[in-house]
């Protein structure tokens, strides 16, 4: 049987990288002084000058029109990507009042922490049970190269990346492994079944330079069809558990007390006396209600 032949995803093509720039401060004061002067000496002729100081002036105020178009100002946890007739020139993460080549373009990218809600979605878990989940994926943009290039829309590729792993998760594993401890579930096995999500989700949406935070399920439940039958199938399992937990207990006590009244020899008891005693002493430690004594006026054999 021939194995299929694995695919292999292309190695993005951009990755981000410091753009050239300065300060801004500076460049501002010269475009100021720039149109200021080229102002000024456009309307010397208005004074009685020569007329071609008016060219001078108008092309020495649109120097300094042009260099504030170079002027940009980026916010604390944003990023500007600048591109010069369509190519992309770098990323600009200084935050301030900056300046780069006035004939590029700037788009702004927020670097900051997000967080994305899924809808509760209905899926079938490993056992095959419907199931209703959700998760909420804490998520930050890394590269805004990237971000910017390698998908249409990140936000949107993010939401549906995560949509995609949740699913995916949730029909690995059943809802409850019913206290088998070998076996993760997504109601015992929380914390390290979400870690496998944030794993999952951040292979996925790698493509768009996006860094996962964390991830954590915020509702998980049986599917209402049958939560019903799913609840009596934990309350059954729970009432056995502490039915064999009393049983266990029960013999302990019956245990100790043939041995304290052999040991300090309170009664003698042969076999048949000691199996009475232990059978009532058995109904009264395991009954879910309060024994009603019975006074025995003859003897154990009559």
């Amino acid at each position: 049987m021939s194995e299929t032949p694995s695919v292999t995803r292309p190695a993005p093509q951009y990755r981000e990288r410091e753009a050239f720039g300065s300060s801004g401060i500076p460049m501002f004061a010269v475009s100021v002084v720039l149109f200021l002067a080229g102002a000024g000496i456009a309307c010397l002729p208005l004074i009685g000058l020569h007329a071609s100081l008016v060219v001078v002036g108008i092309v020495i105020a649109s120097a300094g029109v042009v260099l504030a178009v170079g002027l940009t100002m980026v916010a604390p946890n944003e990023a500007q990507v600048v591109q010069f007739f369509g190519r992309y020139v770098g990323t600009i993460r200084t935050d301030g009042l900056r300046w780069v080549n006035p004939l590029t373009v700037r788009n702004a990218i927020s670097t900051r922490i997000r967080n994305h809600e899924t809808s509760v979605m209905k899926v079938n878990d490993a056992a095959g049970s419907p199931i209703e989940i959700a998760a909420v994926v804490v998520w930050q943009v890394e590269d805004t190269a990237r971000a910017s290039f390698e998908v249409d829309d990140f936000i949107q590729f993010v939401s549906t990346q995560t949509e995609a792993a949740v699913r995916h998760i949730a029909g690995k594993y059943p809802y409850d492994s019913y206290r088998d401890d070998a076996v993760p579930s997504l109601r015992d096995s929380a914390d390290a079944i979400t870690e496998q999500l944030s794993k999952e989700v951040a292979e996925r949406v790698d493509a768009a330079g996006v860094k996962i935070v964390e991830s954590r399920f915020t509702h998980l439940a049986y599917a209402p069809e049958i939560a019903q039958a799913m609840l009596q199938r934990q309350q059954a399992s729970a009432m056995i558990a502490a039915r064999a937990e009393i049983v266990e207990g029960a013999v302990t006590l019956v245990d100790r007390a043939l041995e304290r009244l052999s040991d300090e020899d309170v009664v003698d008891l042969d076999e048949e006396r000691k199996a009475a005693m232990v059978s009532n002493l058995l109904v009264v430690l395991c009954s879910d209600r309060p024994a009603s004594p019975v006074v025995n006026t003859g003897t154990l054999y009559q």
